[in-house]
C-alpha cells in the first residue's frame, strides 16, 4: 500500500493522540523522536522533523505509513502521491486554553489577540482547508473528533479502522487513547465538533 495516512488538524487538536492510537493498532508511524515527551505531550509528540521544511525528500518514505502534519501544510503535499488524510477536530476553547498554557510554559509570548479572534482566524483557515482537501482527487478525508475519541474511543477507533480499510486492532487504538490527559475541559462549543 503506497497510500500516506496524514493525521493533521490545529496544533493541540489531539494529533499525537491519534497518531499513538495508530501505532498501537499496527499501522506504521513515521516519527523521529528528536522532540521528545514533555509536561504538554506527556506520551510524546510523534512527530518527523523534515515535514516541516520546504524539502519533500522524505515523501518517499512516508508511502504506506502514517505522518503528522499542522493543518497549514496539507497544502504542500505532492500531488502525485495518494493521501489518506484524518482531520482531528477539537473543541475551539480547549485548543485555545491548551496553546496557551504551552505557551506560558515555554516561556513564548502570547498572542495579543482575543480568544474569540484566534478562535475566528482558526475557523476560517480550518473551514479552508478541509474545503481545499477534500477538492483533491488524490485526498480521502475523514474528520475525527478529539473529544468524540474520549468519550468512545472503542467505536472512533472502528470507524477511523474502517475508513483507512487497514487490518488495524481497534481494541489496541482504543486502550491507546488516555482520558487522564484530558486537561484542558471546557464547556461545549458551538462551532467546533
Amino acid at each position: 500500500m503506497n497510500t500516506i495516512t496524514v493525521v493533521s488538524g490545529l496544533p493541540r487538536s489531539g494529533t499525537s493522540m491519534t497518531m499513538r492510537m495508530l501505532g498501537a493498532g499496527g499501522a506504521p508511524v513515521l516519527t523521529d523522536g528528536l522532540r521528545a515527551p514533555d509536561e504538554d505531550n506527556l506520551r510524546g509528540y510523534f512527530e518527523f522533523e523534515p515535514v516541516k521544511q520546504k524539502d519533500r525528500s522524505w515523501i518517499p518514505t512516508a508511502r504506506g505509513k502514517a505522518v503528522k502534519m499542522v493543518y497549514r501544510l496539507l497544502y504542500e503535499l505532492p500531488p502525485d502521491e495518494r493521501y489518506d488524510v484524518i482531520f482531528v477536530r477539537r473543541r475551539m476553547s480547549e485548543i485555545l486554553a491548551s496553546q496557551k498554557k504551552m505557551l506560558s510554559r515555554s516561556g513564548s509570548r502570547v498572542t495579543p489577540l482575543s480568544d474569540e479572534q484566534l478562535a475566528a482566524i482558526y475557523e476560517d483557515e480550518v473551514k479552508s482547508a478541509l474545503i481545499w482537501a477534500r477538492a483533491q482527487p488524490n485526498f480521502r478525508l475523514i474528520e475525527v473528533s478529539y473529544n468524540a475519541v474520549l468519550s468512545a474511543p472503542l467505536e472512533e477507533a472502528a470507524r477511523i479502522a474502517a475508513f483507512l480499510e487497514r487490518p488495524l486492532d481497534v481494541e489496541a487504538m482504543a486502550r491507546a487513547v488516555d482520558a487522564d490527559l484530558y486537561r484542558n475541559r471546557h464547556a461545549p462549543d458551538p462551532t467546533s465538533p
